[in-house]
Order: C-alpha cells, then structure tokens, then sequence
C-alpha cells in the first residue's frame, strides 16, 4: 500500500503508518517546511525505517504523482490549506480509483473545521463521502476516489 501523510509535521503519524505498510509498502511524508521534514528524517534514521519518501512542497503545487497513492491522511491539516479546493482536487489526482481521502479534525486544533467545511470542497473535489467516525468535536471523514 502507498500512503501519503499530507502535512506530516514531525511525522507523529509517519513512522507508525510506515511500519503498518511494511517494507512492501510506501509512506511519503509531505511537509511544507523543512524543518518538519529534519525531524522525520531524524526518527527514520534513528528507527532504521527506509519504506518513508520525504517531500517538502506547497498543497497544489502539483508535485504528486497521479493515480499513485492508495489513502491520503490530513490529521489537523486542511484548515491550514490556503486553496482546499486547490489542494482537495490534487489529492484527488493523485490518488487510485477507490482510494481513500481520510480527514480528521478536532476541536483544540486552532485551524479546526467543521463536518461540512470538510465535506462541501471534497465532494466538490469529486470524492464520495464513505465513512464518519466520532462526534461534531473531534471526528474522521472517509472519502473516497470512484
């Protein structure tokens, strides 16, 4: 399984995910800053985990593969996003028919979206919503590339 952790930050998420897909799998960790990219970097070669790909680039910049990947995780990261839309759409591209987009949200992040926030750019995107897991305050939306 391929799986790209979309503003993965120091990788909190990155390195549990890689070793989840195993070694036939591949997690690329994409951040904006390079900093962020220093720290996961460090924890791959402290871990010994050589299934991670680093990417440093802006949402939309068109830097993703098409049709390559089989999930998308944005953990407290779409509300960052300038152009969701934008972004919503390159996922999209980039992800295998029947691949899942999976958004989550909570309340205490300071860039916290609302279920429809989330849902009106990604159905607009082209994703069918699939799954909701949680509450109004801290939940998961599952959407997926028909």
């Amino acid at each position: 399984m391929k799986v790209l952790d979309f503003g993965c930050g120091p990788g909190r998420l990155t390195i549990p995910l890689a070793k989840r897909v195993g070694k036939a799998g591949e997690v690329t960790a994409l951040d904006v800053q390079s900093g962020m990219l220093q720290k996961v970097r460090a924890k791959l070669e402290t871990e010994n985990i050589g299934n991670i790909r680093l990417l440093q680039a802006h949402s939309g910049e068109g830097k993703l593969e098409r049709n390559y990947y089989d999930r998308v995780l944005l953990v407290t990261v779409l509300g960052e996003i300038p152009d969701k839309s934008c972004a919503l759409k390159e996922i999209f591209a980039s992800l295998k028919q029947n691949g899942i987009l999976s958004v989550t949200e909570v309340i205490a992040d300071p860039h916290f979206m609302w279920c429809q926030s989330v849902r009106q750019p990604a159905v607009s995107a082209g994703f069918v919503e699939k799954d909701f897991y949680g509450n109004k305050l801290s939940f998961t939306m599952n959407f997926e590339k028909p």
